[in-house]
């Protein structure tokens, strides 16, 4: 007979316990500069290392990448007619008998060799890394001590968030996490139901046994279907989980997929813990970045997923996104190396950074493409590396015709040569076209001559990855400087403009909404 974890069934002592009719209680907050209150967290400073480093890569990878058939297949097995549930009766059986818990013991990672992809990830450019902590789906990459669904456990039976970690420090990488647990009690329920139509109507799927619920959660009350659960005993078995998760790890990063988790009394209690915890582990230094998908006011880094801030933001921020879907799948195609570079150039010069889900398959091993675009990204940033690096935006984000409007789930433009994006270091100012000109030469219209003969005063131009000297001229229709007949890339013209007042000129297009 199965053994139900004892937080299993405290959980199922309250199963009748309305959602709305309690707080959580007992959050604990390691001491230190922060209290869980929004003024409070005003007093966070973002780490320069954050803000130097622009480039991470991301490990969106657990269980879920077995069927190779995308994201969120856990809660689509279940639900009758998708193309997950027909996938997954056809390979693996009913989810009445063969569900979830089934598909897990089958993720073996067996050829996963995380040290060669760490050195692989900082030679293409990353300045962090990011593991998959634990997905909507329960299963926790780490070794848990208040769940026993987790990969020391079930599949790989190594701790993979300890394995990723150690690799990243070897190489001189920061490191992150992400957790997506907070939407997992609600997105789960779709395991509680049963086919609606067909020989097996009626039959409940797997996630309605109670020797399951330590897995699949106990059902939900009948109106709490939000993303975060009202239930505050999932608030509080939530706190518990992530602070195990920071507490024992320290990352550099953490990332919740949604808003602040269960508005703000648990959610803020997460984070004064995660920055107190983090510095105290570092002697004093608050140097850990929290990102979620919500407006920050400079309290963390705010995210947005498969989108772009539509401006330069006073704060720091960061996208999210894949070269393909978030987990395998055999029939998406990955994304070219100029959606990537341009993407990249776009958010960094409106102070944010990308990080970018390199797509593994179930045994850890990378696709051939994937490694062609990993190869392409470090040949790109061997050249182009000091105009992201360390850089800070300009007074204008960029000029041309195509407008990057902000939000989530926008991240197809069609750039060209046309759309030039500025990033400065000290005195330098980097003016980045994304395309290469095939006129010739590239013009910079926020350079213009002003009548001012100390405003914009250029002294020298460069053009990264090329030596030789550059002709320019300066007029009222900007600064045209001619480029050399053999491009040094195909993605980008990146200028390195040295001189005294460079300021936008008026009436520059600013690609901004």
């Amino acid at each position: 007979m199965k053994l139900i974890p004892l937080l299993s069934l405290c959980l199922l002592a309250a199963t009748n316990l309305r959602a709305d009719s309690a707080t959580p209680q007992n959050l604990p907050v390691t001491p230190g500069p922060f209290q869980p209150t929004m003024d409070s967290l005003t007093n966070y400073s973002y780490p320069e290392w954050f803000r130097d480093a622009k480039f991470g890569i991301w490990a969106h990878w657990g269980p879920q990448s077995v069927p190779m058939m995308g994201d969120w297949y856990a809660r689509k097995m279940y639900q009758q007619g998708t193309a997950d549930y027909k996938d997954h009766l056809a390979r693996y059986g009913h989810p009445s008998t063969n569900g979830w818990k089934d598909i897990i013991p089958l993720w073996k990672a067996e050829n996963w060799d995380p040290e060669r992809l760490m050195k692989l990830y900082k030679k293409a450019g990353a300045k962090y890394f990011v593991s998959m902590g634990t997905h909507h789906d329960d299963f926790f990459l780490w070794k848990s001590q208040l769940h026993s669904w987790n990969a020391v456990n079930y599949g790989p039976h190594r701790d993979v968030v300890a394995t990723w970690q150690k690799a990243a420090k070897e190489n001189g990488l920061r490191f992150g996490v992400s957790e997506h647990l907070g939407a997992s009690f609600t997105w789960f329920q779709d395991s509680h139901h049963a086919d609606k139509t067909g020989p097996l109507a009626g039959v409940p799927y797997d996630g309605a046994n109670s020797n399951n619920w330590d897995l699949y959660h106990f059902p939900a009350d009948s109106n709490d279907k939000g993303w975060y659960s009202k239930n505050p005993l999932w608030q509080q078995q939530w706190l518990g989980e992530i602070e195990e998760l920071e507490r024992t790890y320290h990352p550099d990063l953490l990332y919740s997929d949604g808003p602040v988790p269960f508005g703000n009394e648990v959610g803020l209690a997460m984070i004064a813990d995660y920055y107190n915890s983090g510095a105290a582990y570092r002697h004093g230094r608050v140097e850990t970045v929290y990102n979620c998908k919500q407006d920050s006011g400079g309290r963390w880094v705010r995210d947005y997923e498969r989108g772009v801030g539509g401006g330069i933001s006073p704060y720091p921020w960061q996208t999210d996104t894949s070269i393909g879907d978030w987990f395998y799948n055999k029939n998406w195609k990955y994304r070219p190396i100029n959606w990537t570079v341009t993407m990249l150039v776009d958010i960094v010069s409106k102070n944010g950074n990308l990080l970018l889900n390199v797509v593994q398959r179930p045994d850890g091993t990378l696709d051939p493409e994937v490694e062609q675009l990993l190869g392409q990204l470090s040949d790109w940033f061997a050249i182009h590396g000091e105009a992201i690096y360390g850089t800070r935006p300009w007074y204008i984000a960029g000029e041309g015709p195509v407008k990057a409007k902000g939000g989530a789930f926008k991240e197809d433009f069609k750039y060209t040569a046309e759309d030039i994006r500025f990033t400065t270091k000290g005195k330098t100012l980097y003016a980045i076209a994304l395309g290469w000109p095939d006129t010739g030469h590239m013009t910079v219209r926020a350079l213009a001559s002003t009548g001012d003969g100390e405003v914009n005063k250029i002294k020298r131009v460069e053009l990264l990855g090329y030596k030789g000297k550059l002709k320019f001229t300066q007029d009222a229709n900007g600064l045209t400087v001619e480029l050399p007949a053999t491009k040094v890339s195909d993605y980008t013209c990146a200028l390195k403009i040295t001189g005294s007042h460079l300021k936008p000129a008026g009436g520059t297009d600013a690609a901004q909404p």
